[in-house]
């Protein structure tokens, strides 16, 4: 019995780690994204890219992203091990599948940023600035119009399922609405903003790995 009760209390706290890891990794990927690749009318050309400093800062954070989103399939796993099984289906399919997309619409930003990296020859002439701005604008579009809402979905879904559970606190229940209504609303119109997700996700990974190891002393003593 006590072997059983670990077993089921261990998984959501290594996942819980997961979820911090991500949200570290996604922070890093994107504030090296956002200083390798400004974004907007003033932005710098295709011939300013080949900067070894900004494709160095876009290397590392394409390199972070596969991780990122690795950790954030454990996270996933981590947020419905602390749901249990009373868990609405309706809004847990809507969870599971928007933090899905997330993962896949991220992995899409990534590759269009690669794009960028590759038409920027570090050598000879400048591409295209057509070419150039095609690929910065399709990986500026997947991560703030596509990305962030998906996690907007993410976040809403579960600071439902949390608050009918009564498994997350009514703060981080609302701090979960509003941070959903900014990523919904304005991360595609305000630059940075879409940091709040993996500030927000910070926040879950650490009240899941507090809640886990209160839970852990009770199931030992009860075993």
């Amino acid at each position: 019995m006590r072997q059983k009760g670990q077993r089921a209390l261990e998984a959501p706290r290594a996942a819980g780690l997961a979820g911090v890891a991500f949200a570290l990794l996604i922070s890093a990927a994107i504030v090296l994204i956002r200083l390798g690749i400004p974004e907007g009318a003033n932005a710098v050309t295709a011939r300013g890219f080949t900067d070894p400093a900004r494709r160095d800062a876009v290397r590392s954070a394409l390199a972070l992203v596969p991780f990122a989103g690795i950790f954030f399939l454990w996270f996933m796993g981590a947020v419905r091990a602390h749901l249990g099984a009373g868990e609405d289906k309706f809004l847990a399919t809507v969870l599971l599948g928007s933090g899905l997309v997330f993962t896949a619409t991220l992995f899409g930003a990534a590759a269009a940023a690669s794009a960028v990296l590759a038409v920027a020859h570090p050598t000879g002439p400048a591409p295209a600035p057509a070419s150039w701005d095609f690929g910065r604008h399709v990986a500026y579009t997947l991560m703030t119009e596509y990305a962030m809402r998906m996690a907007a979905v993410f976040v809403s879904s579960l600071s439902v399922i949390g608050h009918r559970l009564g498994v997350l606190p009514r703060p981080l229940t609302i701090l979960g609405l509003l941070t959903a209504l900014v990523l919904l609303f304005v991360a595609s119109n305000v630059p940075w903003a879409e940091l709040v997700f993996p500030a927000w996700s910070l926040l879950i990974s650490g009240y899941i790995l507090v809640a886990s190891g209160r839970a852990r002393p009770r199931t030992a003593v009860d075993a």
